[in-house]
């Protein structure tokens, strides 16, 4: 890499830093005009991890009045920079990032004024010269933070100042506290005269425009009888593309940092690798078959950061930090007694890959423990995506494999806590399975496990709880990219374990995997039908052309399993 060769911006949030230090920035600056035309006050919903702090900060440099001297540094080479709109610049820009303002419940109020004076304090300090003689020392010398505001707010009526206010992260403390203290806490900040719907009903009035992002509708649906805002854009389809990146935005960057020296990998190789894990997200019923679908933008980076740095790709394919996001989502789902029902939609979604429901735009705390909030929850989250439309009901697919693994993985820590499985142990079974073709310990490991697990079974109700159960220990291997209900000629295989051969060359053996139910009551007769139709089934799904395409060098097995009750009745591998 040359010193003219623009890094990438990994785990960077600044946008100002990112222009100056002429990091690889994908241009989402033609979204502005859009958002001007939508309404004056606005909130957006998107995942975590997808670029709305950049995005925010980018916005923040746009509008400010202050940002005119470096107008041409920032945004030459932008779309917006030769179709600057009519607002660029003629605002004074006051930012929060409420994750910044929590604490313990008992300092909760303390610390958050504190912050939100530092921010004020710095907005005073950065545009006293517009305002009367002492302004900047009459602020600073206030003790609190309404104080402040109201204040401040007042001044710039007076001289004809426009003011814009910049949310980030809005949610984030009141989430923390919904999930860790209940609803009972969380209604006392957001209802009546709490403090932080106070604060709310001060902001509109005294701001010209307000854009407004988080995580989940919650805290804003309980906000809203005091503080009206507008619009919510989250599921409009003029900014589905907005965050994130889209395909063509991914390889324009391979193929920036290929013409640059530092990627020797193929562009559809790195492609053909990324997409199973970050790729297939929707946030807009009216884009479904129109528009791309959207990458997780910082699972992006991490990715091809790696890349750069080390010649090849990450064996870690998650980042690691998404793993408190992971634990936030898991503390809000937990927050009622309903954790059979819950426990079988996870189920269920893990199984079949998606599930039909809608996606409530708002919903205030008291609803978020209806069972009908849970798959909108999961939605907000970015554990769900908008994959197609099913009549008058959005079809809600697993957007790829990364959120996929943390399906399975709460499941498996359900199971864990449960019947405890050695997991060392069972690392040994997947060692012989995929080096010596030995599948035989692996499955007589899970099946043995599952038959002791007798308290799983009232966990999820139906005869396919195998599948789940199994779907969450065969996902620990690091060997497979385990698909379940994989469509291989015209049918569902159960399982396809796909050798991760750009990882681990060492691997010799690849398995697809039957598994088929027998009641209990089933005569050997019925036993034998059933058996032979598994057969026929499985080399079928052999024959699919892409299988032999995943499996490369590696020796398929074919292995039914037929069970009846929670055991084996016979596993075979077939010829």
């Amino acid at each position: 890499m040359t010193n003219e060769t623009r890094r990438i911006p990994y785990g960077i949030s600044d946008f100002k830093q990112l222009r100056r230090e002429n990091l690889y920035y994908v241009d989402k600056t033609m979204y502005i005009e859009r958002m001007e035309q939508a309404g004056h006050f606005l909130f957006l919903i998107r995942p975590r991890r997808f670029g709305k702090s950049l995005f925010l900060n980018m916005l923040s440099a746009y509008y400010d009045i202050e940002g005119k001297k470096e107008w041409d540094k920032l945004f030459s080479g932008l779309y917006v920079h030769d179709r600057p709109t009519r607002e660029q610049g003629i605002y004074q820009v006051l930012k929060f990032d409420y994750s910044q303002a929590g604490g313990s419940l008992e300092t909760l109020y303390e610390n958050f004024d504190t912050y939100c004076c530092a921010q004020i304090d710095q907005f005073v300090i950065k545009y006293e010269k517009y305002y009367e003689p002492g302004f900047k020392d009459r602020i600073l010398g206030m003790k609190n933070f309404n104080a402040k505001l109201d204040n401040t707010c007042s001044a710039a009526r007076r001289q004809g100042i426009r003011l814009y206010l910049i949310i980030d992260e809005y949610d984030n403390f009141t989430n923390d506290i919904l999930a860790e203290h209940g609803e009972r806490i969380y209604h006392s900040l957001t209802h009546a005269t709490g403090f932080y719907r106070d604060l709310f009903k001060k902001f509109k009035p005294n701001f010209d425009r307000i854009l407004m992002l988080g995580v989940s509708p919650v805290t804003m649906d309980d906000l809203t009888s005091g503080y009206n805002i507008a619009l919510a854009i989250s599921m409009d389809a003029r900014f589905n593309m907005m965050l994130g990146f889209s395909e063509t935005e991914v390889r324009q960057m391979i193929r920036y940092y290929q013409q640059q020296g530092c990627i020797a990998l193929g562009e559809d190789e790195l492609l053909d690798d990324m997409r199973p894990w970050y790729d297939n997200y929707c946030f807009a019923m009216e884009s479904v078959g129109t528009d791309p679908k959207m990458f997780n933008s910082d699972m992006v980076l991490y990715y091809l950061n790696h890349v750069i740095a080390h010649g090849k790709r990450p064996k870690q394919l998650i980042d690691p930090n998404t793993r408190t996001d992971y634990k936030k989502m898991k503390k809000l789902i937990a927050l009622d007694g309903t954790g059979t029902y819950r426990m079988g939609i996870i189920n269920k979604i893990a199984e079949q890959g998606f599930i039909v429901g809608n996606v409530e735009e708002s919903f205030p705390a008291e609803h978020l423990t209806d069972k009908e909030m849970f798959v909108s929850l999961l939605y907000y989250y970015g554990m769900l995506t908008i994959g197609d439309i099913y009549g008058t009901r959005l079809k809600l697919v697993i957007p790829n494999n990364n959120v996929r693994q943390q399906y399975y993985g709460y499941l498996l820590e359900e199971y864990q806590r449960i019947h405890p499985v050695d997991i060392s142990s069972l690392a040994d079974t997947y060692d012989q399975a995929a080096l010596d073709g030995d599948w035989r310990p692996l499955l007589d490991y899970i099946g043995q496990a599952y038959y002791d697990a007798t308290a799983v079974r009232s966990l999820i109700e139906g005869e396919r709880n195998l599948q789940g159960f199994m779907n969450a220990y065969l996902t620990l291997t690091p060997y497979y990219m385990t698909q379940p209900e994989t469509e291989l000629a015209h049918g569902y295989c159960d399982f396809f374990l796909m050798p991760e051969l750009a990882r681990y060359p060492m691997i010799g053996h690849s398995y697809i995997l039957e598994l088929k139910y027998l009641r209990q009551d089933a005569t050997e007769q019925e036993a034998q039908v059933q058996w032979q139709e598994a057969v026929e089934q499985i080399k079928k799904y052999a024959q699919d052309r892409r299988v032999q395409h995943y499996i490369g060098h590696t020796q398929l097995h074919l292995i039914v399993a037929q069970v009846r009750g929670y055991q084996w009745q016979r596993v075979e591998e077939i010829c």
